[in-house]
């Protein structure tokens, strides 16, 4: 269901490979639709990383639900699943395959958190800045992850980079806005 007036985007999906490729193009579509074409790499990516993790992790199945907000000149992209088991963010091998994909969702984003939902799942989620002239390119080696002994990660807001702009090329998607 997408409601245009209240900015906000609500996508439930089996967590399965072909369905994060509809995805990105669906996040895609709407940020275009809402003129926020600089924050479509960012997030598409970053929901790429979260839907990996739940089609990778999450028992006792992949069902999800992938939402976008966009409320004070804030986009807050939020995934739903059905684990209750929360995220550990660890520190990738040199030559690891995989175990990177928090890390590159701090990275990109301004900031991120994680926390549970009801009795038998969690929400993963990150923000980005909505506006034009907020929207720094930052390396992942920029990025700062707090480890908690409780079991919520929550970063919080991270400065922009001083004099980086992101250099974007518009997607293109067959998905109507």
């Amino acid at each position: 269901m997408i409601s245009q007036q209240s900015r906000h985007c609500t996508v439930e999906l089996q967590a399965l490979p072909s369905r994060i490729g509809q995805v990105r193009r669906i996040v895609s579509a709407q940020l275009r639709y809402w003129h926020l074409d600089p924050l479509i790499e960012r997030a598409a990516l970053g929901v790429t990383e979260l839907l990996s993790n739940v089609h990778r992790h999450a028992e006792p199945d992949k069902m999800c639900t992938v939402e976008m907000e966009l409320l004070l000149g804030r986009l807050t992209v939020s995934v739903h699943d059905n684990d209750p088991r929360l995220p550990v963010v660890q520190d990738a091998e040199l030559f690891a395959t995989s175990g990177r994909g928090l890390a590159m969702v701090a990275a990109v984003s301004e900031s991120w958190g994680v926390r549970p939902h009801g009795e038998s799942g969690k929400v993963v989620w990150f923000t980005l800045p909505a506006s034009s002239a907020a929207v720094p390119k930052i390396s992942p080696y920029d990025a700062r992850q707090t480890h908690d002994t409780g079991q919520v990660y929550d970063t919080g807001r991270r400065p922009a980079a001083r004099g980086r702009r992101s250099e974007h090329a518009p997607a293109r998607s067959a998905v109507a806005g």
